[in-house]
């Protein structure tokens, strides 16, 4: 009953609003408030208003059918005679005469269904001005000039096959530098492709920045469209990228325009916090989040968390326990709204879900740097994080007073192999920080810390024996000038020659097959991958004679002519000259959990395709990655 009434003083409230408006714009005289005498000329009066006898009340049958209709500002406004209220307990007739009482409360006749009419039309759909709006034909916040792909990349092509391609990249991507290529086209300001939704464009793009790690693009990306545009699909982006960033008061302004009806524990849990964060309403949310709790609309832990990020912003500040004992996985609700509270989920659930925990904790401001620095051990690795944010972050550390006993001892040896002056105990820091390599993910990631530093070795033929990993420390960051250093000490053959045959900008010798045997004879991956994927990187590359490569690969028997679907596709892409489509098609064809789960063929296809379209620099280095991490 008492919600029936809030809608009908809603709607009551919406409709006044809209008649004053349109009665205040359609009198067109009024009456002077000056004594007479006072005007300069006399105004003729208006012709004063027709009175007519009051109609008598419409019943609710027949309201229920009258069409709503907008209130035109050029109207003519009818005054009538003021309604005499009627006796309390009678409802007085046309002819003067009182009808009995009635037990039963008028408001209650009036159908649901015409109110939530009214309030539907009197809502604004739009949070922005229309002046102010931005257009969907061109959409992402990474224009050309810094960085992004051409905005015409994507104009022509055909929406239904982008979308589809999107749509399954479901994975991580093996290759640290395909994720941050892959990363820059999706983020590009780029026009929407032919038979799609600007609105879609940006959700499809952002839900592969999640699916990757990349919240703070996502948010970025879907912050792009303006509220009222929002489809379903970017709703779903926008739900993930809030919580996957701890914002879910970001969510508001949608849950109040497009997602005001969507159905969903997510989405009633998210308006009843939007209740207490935007209305002030703290005890009216925690009574919603109640309701929900005793239905059991979500799960406990899930309610539980909303009460206690909605319960900050009630004066009453009311204690929520969160227990996990209960609790078998993270999700991203659980992970978002954790931290948005401050809190830390226990040790168990954050090893189990495993990475993708750790794309939300390293960017999370609230949790303690140790923390962040363990995840940073996975997102660096992945391409989440740069050598200078690692730098940055491990910086931090070694400010404080007091720095973690384990995080600590690390940042003083990072500082070490920076300034250390002796170039061997610089050296020494820089292996120790490499740590056994037992976790590949890890070190990997300790490579990317080190790039810089490995950069200030300076080279010397003593040294060649450390050589291969300071290339690849080097060639994580792009430093390829700075590894070119190492060429005329490097022996042909080996490892380090691997590295700088694919990482060089330019050509820098004649790669014989004599060259490639002496590789292979080295090569202690399986089944000879290391070896594959150089012979594809250099093929890719051109870097290698036809009838030399034909040679290496009957002995790898290795077919690099064979083609697939996918194939055919990349090598069109190049074709027409669209770096943005071939970045994504390299992007599909690099997903995988590990460099084991690469092709040579695919990698081919990938650097050769990249190089042909002018990113040389891409393919260069996505060539050598391949050859280091294997």
């Amino acid at each position: 009953m008492n919600e029936h009434r809030h809608r009908i003083a809603t709607a009551l409230g919406l409709l006044t609003c809209v008649t004053f408006v349109a009665m205040s714009g359609a009198v067109t005289a009024q009456e002077s408030l000056l004594p007479p005498g006072f005007d300069d000329k006399p105004t003729p009066a208006a012709n004063p208003p027709r009175r007519t006898t009051p109609a008598a009340p419409a019943s609710s049958a027949t309201a229920r059918k009258l069409p709503l209709t907008p209130v035109q500002e050029d109207a003519a406004v009818s005054v009538s005679s003021p309604v005499i209220q009627p006796l309390p307990g009678a409802i007085r007739t046309t002819d003067g005469a009182a009808s009995a009482p009635v037990s039963r409360d008028p408001l209650d006749s009036i159908d649901p269904a015409f109110l939530d009419q009214i309030v539907a039309s009197a809502q604004p759909r739009y949070d922005t001005p229309p002046q102010s709006q931005r257009s969907l034909a061109r959409v992402g916040f990474l224009d050309e000039l810094d960085g992004g792909f051409p905005s015409a990349s994507s104009h022509f092509l055909n929406g239904p096959f982008v979308g589809g391609l999107l749509d399954a990249m479901r994975g991580p991507l093996v290759s640290r530098w395909g994720h941050i290529l892959l990363r820059r086209a999706l983020a590009s300001r780029l026009d929407t492709p032919v038979g799609m939704n600007g609105a879609d464009w940006a959700a499809l793009r952002a839900g592969v920045l999640l699916r990757l790690g990349e919240a703070d693009a996502a948010r970025a990306m879907v912050q792009e469209v303006d509220s009222g545009f929002y489809t379903v699909s970017l709703e779903d982006a926008a739900m993930g990228s809030f919580i996957a960033t701890a914002d879910p008061v970001g969510l508001c302004p949608i849950t109040a325009l497009t997602a005001a009806g969507r159905a969903g524990w997510n989405w009633d849990l998210t308006r009843s916090i939007c209740t207490a964060f935007t209305n002030g309403e703290g005890a009216s949310a925690l009574a919603q989040l109640d309701r929900a709790m005793r239905r059991g609309t979500a799960s406990k832990i899930d309610i539980l968390l909303a009460q206690k990020f909605a319960g900050s912003a009630s004066s009453g500040r009311r204690a929520v326990s969160i227990e996990w004992s209960a609790v078998d996985k993270l999700t991203p609700w659980r992970t978002g709204l954790a931290l948005a509270t401050g809190l830390q989920p226990p040790e168990a659930l954050r090893a189990k879900a495993g990475p993708a925990y750790a794309f939300y904790a390293v960017r999370a401001p609230m949790l303690p740097l140790a923390a962040r620095a363990q995840a940073a051990d996975v997102a660096a690795a992945r391409g989440v994080l740069s050598a200078s944010a690692m730098v940055d972050l491990y910086s931090q550390i070694g400010a404080l007073d007091q720095p973690d006993a384990t995080w600590g001892p690390l940042a003083e040896q990072l500082r070490a192999a920076y300034v250390a002056p002796e170039a061997g105990a610089r050296l020494a820091a820089i292996k120790g920080l490499w740590g056994d390599g037992s976790d590949p993910m890890r070190a990997y990631s300790r490579l990317v810390l080190t790039a810089y530093a490995a950069a200030r070795i300076t080279p010397d033929a003593q040294l060649v024996g450390e050589a291969p990993g300071l290339l690849a420390a080097m060639l994580t960051a792009g430093l390829d000038q700075n590894a070119l250093r190492w060429a005329k000490f490097v022996p042909v053959g080996g490892d380090a020659w691997g590295l700088l045959a694919l990482a060089a900008p330019a050509k820098f010798a004649v790669v014989s097959g004599d060259n490639l045997t002496r590789f292979q004879s080295s090569d202690t991956s399986s089944d000879n991958l290391r070896s594959r994927f150089l012979l594809a990187g250099l093929m890719g590359l051109g870097r290698v004679d036809p009838g030399t490569a034909r040679g290496f690969a009957t002995a790898l028997q290795l077919d690099l002519a064979r083609e697939t679907r996918w194939t055919r596709a990349i090598d069109a892409a190049a074709d027409s000259d669209n770096p943005l489509l071939v970045a994504m098609l390299a992007g599909f064809g690099m997903q995988g959990s590990g460099w084991d789960k690469m092709t040579a063929l695919h990698l081919f296809h990938i650097v050769s395709a990249l190089r042909r379209v002018g990113l040389d620099g891409e393919a260069r280095m996505i060539a050598a990655e391949a050859v280091a991490r294997v």
